[in-house]
């Protein structure tokens, strides 16, 4: 879930306003919407999906054209072409993010160079396929009132579907794998967007360029009066201070000397029976594996090593990548988690114990939204779990499920040849 985009980025198109313009008023656009990060859904077959809307029915959020590339004045396009700080500016509106083309190949043509868009217009009528656009309406300067007024305007709407904001994280529990990807981008894109409204380099207003891939400064546009000013150090080299995020996390879990058990921990945001892999951030001045062995000895105080690589996971809340890792502890050790008090309990479970939970029908819990309600309420039946785990739409699930199934070995070792290793 959330890896896999079926988008073509077009990437080397962003700088081109004039493309920009040009597809946006494709009438196969669409949109994903937000709302501080929350997706606009609509409902099939009782299930809540991700609602795709057209350029028109986003109308009233993103402003008169020109939508890339805007002059000085309001309804202007900007003449200055050549200039960095002004290639597909948005320095009016909220910022709209260009996700990219899900290309229609079948005639063999794929995407087009940017040789190519001398004439925009001509060349994105020659695109097969559809282009994905993201934004957040949090920001816009309109009621709340107003901003379901339109919405109950669009195509959609009036055919008689409803709409609805839905909490970010119960996304994953329909989703299919092309939405969950299109979701994953989309929502990691526009909070990005979102978050950095002010320039790292002297604390001017920021605005969104190249389709919402990058952010100018300000002062650097060609009509900005900096009388009195020291010129903006962004103005030098790459003209960007701010990237767009991936934060990278290491997710692993600990298997001990028999290679039967695995360490898993119960998150102090999650009550009740509900126990997971460990995982923290990656910081400055280490590698995975330094990530791995320091985040296992602060929230478990166990010692590992031999880490091994499995898999990674865009985790769009907000921005991180889950790195997927196993590595080998020694079980016979005590387990403590009061160095950083991060977990309310930590415990070896058997392969046994593991896979009963996921042979349950409620072992893997699927609504993160409603995980901690729903951990708080376990073994109040009789039939309920022991505990429960992750689905396989998080990679926390995927590596507990590789393990227990045994599509990953990992043979059994002396304890007296730990001295070595740690």
């Amino acid at each position: 879930m959330f890896a896999g985009s079926p988008l073509n980025r077009l990437s080397w198109l962003r700088t081109s306003h004039s493309f920009l313009n040009s597809i946006i008023v494709s009438p196969k656009s669409r949109w994903l919407l937000f709302k501080s990060g929350n997706p606009l859904t609509s409902k099939s077959e009782g299930k809540s999906i991700l609602a795709y809307l057209s350029t028109k029915d986003v109308g009233p959020f993103i402003g008169e054209a020109p939508h890339f590339g805007q002059g000085k004045e309001s309804g202007l396009l900007t003449s200055e072409e050549q200039i960095t700080a002004t290639e597909g500016v948005r320095h009016r509106g909220s910022p709209i993010v260009f996700l990219g083309l899900h290309e229609n190949t079948s005639s063999g043509s794929g995407a087009l160079p940017s040789s190519d868009f001398i004439d925009a217009e001509k060349a994105v009528a020659k695109l097969e396929g559809v282009p994905y656009f993201a934004m957040d309406v949090a920001d816009l300067e309109m009621e709340d009132s107003a901003i379901e007024t339109a919405l109950k305007e669009t195509e959609v709407t009036k055919a008689g579907t409803t709409l609805t904001w839905l909490d970010a994280r119960s996304v994953m529990t329909n989703a299919n794998l092309f939405d969950g990807a299109i979701f994953a981008e989309a929502r990691s894109m526009v909070d990005w967007n979102t978050r950095n409204k002010f320039c790292p380099g002297c604390g001017s207003r920021q605005h969104s360029l190249w389709g919402g891939w990058k952010f100018g400064c300000s002062t650097l546009m060609p009509w900005s009066d900096n009388t009195g000013r020291k010129p903006c150090p962004s103005g030098k080299g790459l003209h960007n201070f701010t990237h767009p995020r991936s934060d990278p996390v290491v997710i692993m879990l600990a298997v001990d000397e028999t290679g039967e058990k695995i360490l898993l921990g119960q998150n102090n945001r999650f009550k009740g029976q509900f126990y997971s892999a460990l995982a923290g951030f990656i910081e400055p001045g280490e590698t995975f594996e330094d990530a791995v062995k320091r985040e296992m000895w602060e929230e478990a105080g166990v010692k590992a090593w031999d880490v091994q690589y499995h898999s990674g996971q865009p985790w769009p809340f907000p921005a991180s990548l889950m790195c997927g890792f196993y590595a080998r502890a020694d079980s016979t050790q005590p387990v403590r988690v009061d160095l950083d008090n991060e977990l309310s309990d930590a415990r070896w479970f058997t392969r046994e114990e593991v896979m009963s939970v996921l042979n349950h029908a409620t072992g893997s819990y699927l609504d993160l939204a409603k995980l901690a309600e729903a951990s708080s309420q376990l073994n109040k039946d009789a039939n309920d779990p022991p505990f429960r785990v992750p689905p396989t739409t998080a990679i926390a699930g995927v590596l507990i499920k590789d393990w227990a199934e045994g599509k990953v070995q990992f043979p059994p070792f002396a304890l007296n040849s730990l001295k070595g290793n740690l």
